[in-house]
């Protein structure tokens, strides 16, 4: 599945990031290229890529290999979840209902 995600922070702090969420959950960083990053393990693959997009924001795009709604996936929600709090430390979420 493929999942994106804009932000204000730089690509070198998405990154950073991602290399300390994604190894808590016990997957070993791959391939290290300047503005991506594969991890590996029990959960799947991913391949992370974060890119300037319009100036200010960061475009992040996670491509993972599982099929449908996998663990991995919803690992790269809370991943764009944690990403949105460094960003905007102070937002809360609320319920839109």
């Amino acid at each position: 599945m493929r999942h994106f995600h804009r932000t204000h922070i730089p690509p070198a702090d998405v990154l950073a990031l991602a290399d300390e969420f994604f190894a808590a959950l016990d997957l070993t960083r791959g391939a290290v290229q300047e503005r991506a990053r594969t991890y590996t393990g029990a959960l799947g693959t991913l391949t992370l890529k974060a890119r300037a997009e319009g100036g200010h924001y960061t475009f992040i795009e996670a491509e993972t290999d599982q099929p449908g709604e996998s663990r991995l996936d919803r690992n790269v929600k809370r991943y764009f979840v944690k990403v949105h709090r460094a960003a905007d430390p102070t937002h809360r979420l609320e319920a839109a209902y």
